[in-house]
């Protein structure tokens, strides 16, 4: 549990009793994920995975980069990033792997990842026996506890690969206690709109050569996603309904139409590129339920959704963009592309045609 009181937050819930609640809680209600478990506890999901080292557990070591590099060896997995709001699931081999400093790629068909290490601050091998089967997983977590990162084996998986590499990472020390850090926001919201300098945030958009530097964009002019597409415009921004992603995605199983389908963690950004097929509404959940690819998006947690589009020597890049109360951005769809290559026709003409927010309401 965070004591804010500390510069370096280290979990104040005994180890025993913390284990106990955690039993008790997954009899009474055995289908809360580890992610709701911790929030009813409150503790980071790092620190309720960390709770149980030695029983079932293993904290593994860096250097993340060399791990990263021998996933490729496990043959298939699942792969699975997700935030507050959206879950994405992939499954594949990692391939293609290149790492410089703290930034790095994943680039198979399947498991398509940019990684941000500075973020991979604790790693697990979990082993989870629940509901009659044995669950088995690498698991990444940030500073502050919060999951960037998970790696799930299958049946298909290699798995004298997998032991090799769980006996190779473990750390010499099997502690159950997580030392936890505050992690800054990468972009924090400094100016009012008022202080804005507009007419050098529409340049800058303007300017834009790639979709890559929008970050850097915002970085250098101190505003937030959210900000930026309040303030520049509607040569580059549109309110769209909050009903959008599911027009989208509907329509996109209906044509056959491939997209791009982004979700970040601080940590990773997972992309799925191709068609959709099977979507389906359960409660507040509105999912993509395919053979190789799995999206879980919590519609009520929208708060914001954009069509925003980027310049670039093709031609414009459309995107649709969803937010939460927070301005965090939840999951964010391109049409099929790659660099160099002018984003497909009918792509750009669903998202264009998207009705405004104001027209939803009429």
């Amino acid at each position: 549990m965070l004591n804010e009181s500390s510069p370096s937050d280290v979990s104040v819930t005994p180890i025993p009793q913390l284990r106990e609640a955690w039993q008790r809680l997954r009899e009474n209600e055995p289908g809360l994920r580890a992610r709701d478990l911790a929030e009813r506890l409150g503790v980071s999901e790092g620190e309720l995975v960390a709770s149980h080292c030695g029983e079932g557990v293993t904290l593994l070591q860096g250097p993340w980069p060399e791990l990263i590099r021998a996933l490729p060896a496990l043959g298939k997995v699942v792969v699975l990033t997700r935030n507050d709001s959206c879950v994405h699931e992939k499954n594949g081999t990692f391939a293609n792997i290149e790492i410089g400093g703290t930034m790095g790629v994943v680039l198979d068909e399947a498991i398509d990842l940019r990684l941000f290490l500075t973020h991979w601050k604790h790693g697990f091998a979990v082993v989870d026996e629940s509901r009659g089967r044995s669950l088995r997983s690498l698991q990444f977590f940030d500073g502050d506890g919060r999951a960037v990162h998970k790696i799930y084996r299958t049946e298909e998986s290699d798995q004298a690969a997998w032991s090799a590499l769980v006996s190779l990472y473990r750390a010499a020390v099997q502690s159950p206690l997580l030392e936890l850090r505050t992690v800054a926001n990468p972009l924090p919201q400094l100016l009012w709109d008022d202080a804005v300098e507009i007419d050098t945030l529409r340049a800058g958009w303007r300017a834009l050569r790639d979709p890559h530097d929008f970050f850097a964009l915002l970085k250098k002019l101190r505003v937030t996603r959210t900000q930026a597409l309040r303030l520049v415009g509607s040569e580059f921004a549109r309110k769209v309904g909050n009903n959008a992603i599911r027009i989208v995605l509907e329509s996109a199983a209906a044509s056959g139409l491939p997209i791009m389908v982004f979700v970040g963690s601080p940590g990773v950004v997972q992309i799925h590129t191709g068609p959709v097929h099977n979507i389906k509404a359960m409660g507040p959940w509105l999912n993509v339920l395919d053979n190789d690819f799995n999206l879980h998006l919590r519609e009520d947690h929208i708060v914001e959704s954009w069509v925003v589009q980027k310049p670039t020597p093709e031609g414009p890049v459309t995107s649709l963009e969803l937010y939460d109360a927070h301005g965090t951005q939840i999951v964010q769809l391109f049409g099929k592309r790659k660099p160099g290559i002018p984003e497909l026709e009918a792509w750009r003409a669903l998202a264009v045609g998207l009705p405004d927010v104001e027209a939803t309401h009429a």
